[in-house]
């Protein structure tokens, strides 16, 4: 009998421990949010700067973004940290493997990285590829270069050197920047390549686009590759640069949109730089919100998912994408907007739709 009590008494303690298990893993899955939190590009970080507050004031629901880097952006998501990440560079294949869930990739505008500079008098320079590989390789040293000259003839050149500025830190902009320059330089390609982080053979480095940016804005006879609304927000001159077609195109709404008219795979993983298009800016990109496609991770509970999924859905409307040309970026195309609605119809929490 005793032997009988003692097993009735450890069955009724298990019981109450896994009863108040469940319980707390419920109690948990239904906490309502309170905030979300991002991480990632800088490149973006002017745009998602202004439309996570017009939500926050909207919905009542704290967003708050952290630029990081794409680089950053990534890891934290891969840490489980944030509720979603951010970057310029999609994730590939290989990385795609080596993260600890299925990440999906929401486009949320277009953007262009541009060769800033600052120079005396501010003179509206063009480059040709050519000149691009040519700078930024440390090929041509000074701003009165012949080969530059030959480009620019209307232009006052200085005689003063070329400093190149670089990202030190992770960033999808540099693999934008690089990307293009694989397209159009069979050198490039061989001796740095592509990515988010590189060898470069000249120049000093600066961490995030606005270190680039001040950086570029402080030194006289300094060239480097930023998001457009850091060298509008400065200032700062920006070159027309020559496209497949031969046409010298400088940034704007029309232009980086004009990138985008090719097909777009239905994970919306594709680069756009190096455009046919002949009006279309040769160094524009998506930008992505990455997040897990099942949500229940780290305790989130299922409004956490779904508050997610909700501004997601918001970052795709018209009231998010009519404010993209307002700080110099440009909206998704219609039918990247379709995809992207797609892939968010493909969240789930605990293995069930959202």
């Amino acid at each position: 009998m005793k032997k009988f009590q003692l097993l009735l008494v450890a069955i009724i303690s298990i019981s109450l421990i896994t009863s108040c298990g469940n319980s707390g893993k419920k109690q948990n899955s239904e906490k309502k949010a309170k905030a979300l939190t991002g991480a990632g590009a800088t490149f973006p970080q002017p745009f998602y700067n202004t439309i996570f507050k017009t939500y926050t004031k909207s919905k009542g629901l704290l967003v708050t973004y952290g630029g990081i880097g794409s680089g950053g952006g990534i890891r934290s998501l891969k840490d489980k940290i944030v509720d979603f990440g951010a970057t310029d560079a999609f994730l590939s294949d290989k990385k795609l493997a080596a993260m600890p869930g299925d990440v999906l990739h929401i486009p949320s505008c277009l953007g262009a990285v541009v060769a800033a500079y600052n120079l005396p008098g501010k003179p509206e320079l063009k480059f040709t590829s050519e000149l691009m590989e040519g700078i930024f390789m440390g090929k041509i040293t000074k701003w009165n270069d012949a080969k530059i000259a030959k480009v620019n003839p209307d232009a006052t050149l200085p005689d003063l050197a070329i400093t190149v500025v670089y990202r030190s830190d992770g960033s999808g902009t540099t693999f934008i920047f690089s990307d293009y320059m694989s397209k159009v330089s069979s050198e490039w390609k061989d001796k740095i390549g592509a990515g988010k982080a590189l060898q470069w053979p000249v120049g000093i480095a600066a961490k995030g686009n606005p270190g680039v940016a001040g950086t570029i804005g402080s030194t006289l006879g300094a060239i480097g590759y930023i998001g457009s609304e850091y060298a509008f927000a400065q200032g700062i001159p920006i070159a027309s640069i020559q496209n497949q077609a031969g046409n010298f195109i400088k940034p704007s709404v029309a232009s980086v949109s004009a990138a985008a008219a090719g097909d777009i795979p239905n994970d919306t993983r594709v680069t756009l730089t190096n455009t046919s298009a002949e009006q279309g800016y040769p160094i524009s990109s998506f930008t992505w919100l990455i997040v897990y496609k099942e949500q229940s991770y780290s305790g989130r509970s299922k409004d956490q998912a779904l508050q997610t999924k909700l501004l997601l859905k918001w970052v795709l409307g018209k009231d998010a994408q009519s404010k993209t040309s307002k700080v110099h970026y440009a909206p998704l195309p219609e039918k990247a907007i379709e995809k992207a609605h797609k892939i968010l119809d493909l969240l789930t929490y605990d293995g069930k739709g959202l």
